[in-house]
C-alpha cells in the first residue's frame, strides 16, 4: 500500500483539472470524488477532493479556495519515449490557457507546473562524456519545449 500520495490544492477546479489530467496517460483514472457538506465554507455538495491515479501512481486534488496557489516549486515531470509524445503532451497542457516556460517546463491551464521531458534528454546530459552532456545541455537551455533532434545534434559534436 502506497503511504505518500502528493497532494494539489485547487482552487475551485480540481474536478476539471483531474478530468484533463486522467485523460493524458494511460493507467490513469478517477478513483473517489467526496463532497463538502453543511456548515462549510462552499454550497454543501460543491466537490472538497478528487483522488486519482496518473499512470498507476495515486495523488488527491482538493478545492480549498484561493488562499494558496502553485509555484514552480514543484512540478510533476513527465518522462516521454519520443517527440510525438512531447509534441502531444506539450499542445494539450498549454491549451486554454497555458503557458509555455524554459527547458521543458510549462504551466497548464490551472497553474500546475510540469516538466515534458524525454528520456534521451535524461540520458544524454547523463552522459560519461562530459563535454558531450555539456553541449546537449548549451542546447537544451535556449529551448521551450524540447526538441529531440538538437540533442542528438548537440551530442554528435
Amino acid at each position: 500500500m502506497q503511504k505518500i500520495t502528493t497532494f494539489l490544492w485547487f482552487d475551485d477546479q480540481a474536478e476539471a483539472a483531474t478530468a484533463l489530467y486522467t485523460s493524458l496517460f494511460p493507467d490513469s483514472r478517477i478513483t473517489k470524488v467526496t463532497r463538502y457538506g453543511e456548515g462549510a465554507p462552499v454550497p454543501a455538495g460543491t466537490v472538497m477532493t478528487v483522488e486519482f491515479e496518473l499512470a498507476g501512481r495515486p495523488y488527491t486534488a482538493l478545492n480549498g479556495g484561493p488562499q494558496f496557489s502553485f509555484t514552480e516549486a514543484i512540478s510533476l515531470q513527465v518522462e516521454c519515449e519520443d517527440q510525438r509524445e512531447v509534441d502531444e503532451l506539450w499542445a494539450k497542457l498549454t491549451a486554454d490557457g497555458g503557458q509555455e516556460g524554459p527547458c521543458g517546463w510549462l504551466k497548464d491551464r490551472y497553474g500546475l507546473s510540469w516538466q515534458i521531458t524525454p528520456r534521451v534528454l535524461l540520458d544524454l546530459v547523463g552522459d560519461e562524456d562530459r563535454a558531450k552532456a555539456d553541449r546537449v545541455m548549451a542546447v537544451m537551455m535556449r529551448m521551450g519545449k524540447i526538441e529531440i533532434q538538437p540533442l542528438l545534434d548537440a551530442a554528435r559534436g
